[in-house]
């Protein structure tokens, strides 16, 4: 039986995911609350707001960031989350 969650991206309960997709409390909660396709949907986000920051995944100060962008862009929580200021995405007219 496919497990549901009242996701926040979505406003609306959908497919929940298999396992934490993040480690420690953070990755229970997201597990908790946040749909297989609101993640993807963060998946998408965070590519650019890694691109648009010039940000690495091995720097332990860009993954606060980076958590600080999750934590916005799932929840609500903080000034972070959203796209970077002046993105445009490719193919669109600045």
């Amino acid at each position: 039986m496919t497990r549901t969650v009242h996701c926040p991206i979505l406003k609306q309960e959908a497919e929940g995911l298999d396992r934490p997709p993040y480690p420690g409390t953070l990755g229970t909660r997201i597990f908790e609350n946040i749909s297989r396709e609101g993640w993807l949907r963060w998946l998408e986000r965070l590519t650019t707001i890694i691109n648009e920051n010039g940000l690495s995944t091995a720097d332990p100060q860009s993954i606060q960031v980076i958590e600080q962008h999750m934590l916005g862009f799932l929840f609500g929580e903080g000034d972070l989350g959203g796209l970077p200021p002046g993105f445009v995405p490719r193919g669109q007219k600045k």
